[in-house]
């Protein structure tokens, strides 16, 4: 399997093929905001990223963490190392993970469990890297008579030990990240506990008894995004799962929280590629 330069390209093949593909990125494309996916991803830190933004909760990088993160959760990485950062970034079809999968054997629970408390992060120590790294390895070398057959299965491999490592460590040890803003912790907070209603700067000024100015200027100095972008990304992420599930486009606009369906179809449109009743048809298998 062809190793990537570009995540873009990467993703691209994955939803072409319904498979997975892999990326090795050296430096950032170019800088993006809160974003979604319709596949599932595995970022692998090698160096150079410092913080994650996933959802609602912010996350230190260190070299060696893989990050599990699902089509409905939007994410960005809040702050990185201009000069170098590179990451393994491995991108799946949902579908995919479940085909693979057996009676017995759910290859899907890493990216579907999301029990409490579970974090999106898994540490890995420097014998579970190096085999991260040996299973990517003999996937992207795999060339020849039954390099298909060599690549799956290596891919199932690595997928089992994701899945082993997530249930013994990510389910059951709470997020314990504390070197961020608590003030911006305790905003993202309310805006997912009322994301499907109206949520104005006005608001959060009144609520926190801080400034409008100043909640947008720490906003964004903690996560790298604006609090307007973060809303809606969120709500498209909402809506996402509500289609995914055989909502309509009108339903996904009600429970998601936008103010007029105008603004939903343009916003859902721009983040996702495609317009929300054309997404909901795309899911119907």
């Amino acid at each position: 399997m062809e190793e990537f330069s570009s995540c873009k390209a990467a993703i691209d093949l994955c939803l072409s093929t319904r498979t997975f593909s892999i990326a090795h990125l050296y430096k950032e494309e170019k800088t993006m905001d809160m974003h979604i996916h319709d596949c599932y991803e595995l970022y692998y830190s090698i160096c150079g990223g410092k913080q994650f933004l996933i959802d609602n909760r912010f996350y230190s990088i260190a070299p060696g963490d893989l990050f599990v993160i699902n089509q409905y959760e939007s994410h960005k990485l809040a702050q990185i190392d201009n000069s170098v950062h590179e990451r393994i970034v491995i991108s799946i079809y949902p579908d995919y993970v479940k085909q693979i999968s057996s009676e017995h054997t759910d290859l899907d629970r890493c990216f579907s469990v999301r029990g409490t408390p579970f974090s999106h992060r898994i540490p890995l120590t420097k014998d579970q890297q190096n085999r991260f790294l040996y299973y990517v390895n003999k996937i992207t070398s795999a060339d020849g008579f039954a390099h298909d057959i060599i690549e799956q299965a290596a891919f199932m491999e690595l997928l089992v030990m994701i899945n082993v490592l997530y249930e013994q460590e990510a389910v059951i040890s709470p997020e314990a990240d504390s070197k961020y803003n608590h003030l911006v912790d305790d905003i993202i907070v309310y805006i997912n506990q009322n994301i499907r209603r109206p949520i104005t700067i006005e608001e959060l000024s009144n609520h926190f008894f801080i400034s409008g100015s100043y909640i947008c200027r720490i906003f964004k100095q903690v996560t790298g995004t604006t609090i307007n972008k973060y809303i809606a990304a969120r709500r498209v992420s909402i809506a996402k799962a509500c289609l995914n599930a055989g909502s309509s486009a009108m339903e996904a606009f009600e429970k998601s929280g936008f103010g007029d369906y105008s603004n939903f179809y343009k916003t859902f449109t721009g983040a996702v590629g495609v317009s929300p009743k054309k997404y909901a048809a795309l899911t119907v298998r």
